[in-house]
């Protein structure tokens, strides 16, 4: 039985589309048309991202596109935002407040109000074609001549499929860099796309080489249902990529058919996971504090009394936000390390 936390229950994701530009005539153009024509034309999600100019007018939806989006430095580009699962990284908070933003994914008509030239998204959802909020496919977004981009650990395996279809070799942190340096080429942002990789790649080191040569703890990110199950995080989720380079083993790794999964607490107590990162989502407001009802959620829960986590008080808040493939990879390792190997790691994250 699958679960999909607060966002993927409300909404999917929104993403829109690409133009196509299409060369005239039988002659071949320059070489240096051929070069500027490459810097501008990026593959994504098996689709063809072609755009005539840096995209002027984007809007970005979800935490991870719109803090990618700060990160490359086009927040003055943003003509909205939508969505955010917590509060945005402390370096982009003045950023956000420049910019429109709504709590929800805009209706079709919303966004097309808003005149974009580019949908950044950073989940794929919403442009499922059996989906009740779907904004339509990348493809039938293309028509009006809006590109788009969805992060590609989260690509479906064909446009309008949902979240559920991802391509499990996909989910990686090179996915990130290689989005980066793809967004920073259509953006004509090269040098901050390859700034922003340098800094992340340099943190992930750091935190990596100190947990070298520790014991891996089993970890579990959970989120508790009504119903008394937990929805988990799988090996497919980058949850897993988070864990694996903070010095720990995701108590549910082996779990590949989908992302998030429900299971029973029989199944969780079973698993008896060293450490539990109790999750909580979804609203831009939220810090790891708001988290304490989830925390609390897990360590009163009578079933678990005997998991190790409960009994060795190592039970954590943590945000959903710090699951998501951008660029807030490298604070959510440093975060889960510090939690796991709080010995080798600081914990001022």
């Amino acid at each position: 039985m699958s679960y999909l936390p607060g966002r993927c229950r409300r909404a999917g994701v929104l993403v829109a589309v690409l133009g196509v530009a299409v060369l005239v005539g039988c002659s071949a153009p320059p070489a240096d048309q051929h070069t500027e024509q490459d810097a501008r034309s990026r593959e994504n999600c098996g689709i063809d991202v072609t755009v005539d100019g840096p995209p002027e007018r984007v809007y970005a939806a979800y935490q991870p596109a719109v803090e990618i989006a700060h990160a490359l430095g086009i927040t003055d580009r943003l003509v909205g935002t939508a969505y955010l699962d917590a509060e945005v990284l402390p370096e982009y908070v003045d950023q956000q407040e420049q910019v429109d933003y709504v709590p929800e994914l805009p209706s079709r008509e919303a966004l097309l109000d808003t005149e974009p030239d580019f949908v950044l998204s950073g989940f794929n959802g919403s442009l499922a074609e059996d989906s009740s909020s779907s904004l339509g496919t990348r493809a039938s977004l293309r028509e009006l001549g809006i590109s788009s981009w969805i992060l590609s650990a989260l690509c479906p395996s064909e446009d309008g499929l949902t979240v559920r279809a991802i391509e499990p070799g996909s989910v990686t942190v090179d996915s990130i860099y290689q989005d980066l340096r793809d967004l920073g080429a259509l953006f004509e942002v090269p040098d901050n796309a390859e700034q922003v990789i340098s800094d992340l790649k340099g943190r992930i080191s750091t935190v990596t080489e100190k947990v070298s040569d520790a014991e891996r703890p089993s970890v579990a990110i959970v989120s508790p249902q009504e119903d008394g199950g937990y929805g988990v995080a799988s090996g497919v989720d980058f949850a897993d990529r988070i864990i694996e380079y903070a010095g720990g083993s995701n108590a549910f790794g082996d779990l590949t058919e989908q992302r998030n999964v429900e299971i029973s607490v029989e199944e969780l107590a079973k698993r008896d996971p060293d450490v539990i990162l109790a999750e909580t989502c979804c609203s831009a407001d939220l810090t790891p504090a708001d988290a304490a009802g989830e925390v609390a959620a897990v360590e009163d829960d009578k079933a678990l009394g005997g998991v190790t986590a409960v009994a060795q008080d190592q039970v954590h808040p943590f945000l959903f936000a710090n699951r998501s493939a951008g660029v807030r990879a490298a604070h959510s390792i440093e975060l889960v390390a510090s939690l796991i190997h709080p010995d080798l790691v600081d914990s001022d994250v």
